[in-house]
């Protein structure tokens, strides 16, 4: 596949290449993570190699064409939002095509995408005891990485932060604000992020960088680049933290620790920060999202019949009467 412009279109803009160096083209002009650019990366290639096997030209495929890929990933037993993602990534890319104008329209626009749930994630919580006991795991570790273990998990716990903001960190992240210790980094989507350090956190992350700066025979106020790192030096990736949070949970007893994810505890933190009778819009800000109803989809305990507001009402009736 080579893509050229349209021919005799107003505002053609000229665009040549192959497939592949279009695909780039278009990655480049997204704000996307590292690891989100590299699931895009994957899910168009994937499209292209289906239509390379049938001969079909994907400037020239329909609606028609882009069901059937979606059929077959379904026959695979992928996940609806699995399926649903490789479409959604799909459909920017056509997008960008659009807009050079190498394609009239975007075919997966008019396709049949699975149906999902907005109460739906296929992430697997950890209630408040849970994370209390990989907590306690984590402060009981020992060896030499037991102290940055304990910093990744503290962080993950305490801010709900995703894998990729946590492993991005870099030690300039960390400062001071009007008496609170806090984190400044560049959430998803490109997005300035700030968070507060909780006292447990701040204690967790100065432990572990005095720990680092002893065997770098520096000052911690010195230290510079990732803020965790492996014992190469290398920036910690979010593979090693997906290990980290099953080896703890398994540790710590937890049923079902060989289905968890740093992303447990990110719905973890949302429920249990809900539970707590934080605001709604204070939680979606903490986590960074741009839509109140994602916030809401983290909240596993959102349709506990305890937090039904008919309480709330009857007991302040209740109070009107009394006075």
């Amino acid at each position: 596949m080579t893509v050229v412009p349209r021919q005799n279109q107003p505002g053609t803009v000229a665009v040549g290449g192959s497939a592949e160096q279009v695909t780039e083209a278009w990655l480049q002009n997204r704000r996307l993570s590292p690891h989100t650019r590299d699931a895009y990366r994957r899910d168009v290639t994937g499209w292209l190699s289906w239509c390379a096997e049938r001969e079909l030209d994907p400037l020239q495929a329909s609606f028609l064409d882009v069901n059937a890929y979606a059929r077959g990933l379904e026959a695979r037993e992928l996940a609806p939002a699995t399926v649903a993602r490789k479409l959604s990534g799909l459909s920017s890319w056509y997008d960008f095509l659009a807009k050079l104008r190498a394609v009239e329209h975007n075919p997966v626009g008019g396709a049949d995408r699975p149906y999902l749930s907005r109460d739906h994630s296929g992430t697997v919580g950890l209630s408040v005891q849970e994370v209390d006991a990989l907590l306690t795991a984590a402060a009981t570790e020992t060896g030499p990485a037991a102290l940055r273990h304990r910093a990744a998990v503290v962080l993950l716990a305490d801010l709900g932060l995703r894998v990729g903001e946590l492993v991005g960190l870099d030690v300039a992240d960390l400062g001071v604000e009007r008496g609170h210790r806090s984190l400044r980094f560049i959430g998803k989507g490109g997005r300035p992020r700030r968070r507060a350090l909780t006292p447990d956190a701040a204690a967790a992350v100065d432990a572990y960088l005095q720990q680092r700066a002893v065997a770098e025979n520096t000052t911690a106020d010195r230290l510079h680049g990732p803020l965790l790192v492996t014992s190469g030096g290398a920036r910690l990736d979010r593979h090693a933290v997906f290990r980290l949070v099953r080896h703890l949970a398994r540790r710590a007893g937890i049923a079902h620790w060989e289905r968890l994810s740093p992303h447990s505890l990110r719905h973890a933190f949302a429920t249990s920060a809900r539970a707590e009778g934080v605001p709604l819009e204070d939680v979606q800000d903490a986590m960074g999202h741009a839509d109140p109803r994602t916030t809401r989809r983290y909240d596993r305990d959102r349709h506990n019949l305890d937090r039904d507001p008919s309480y709330t009402l009857a007991a302040a009736r209740v109070r009107r009467s009394a006075g």
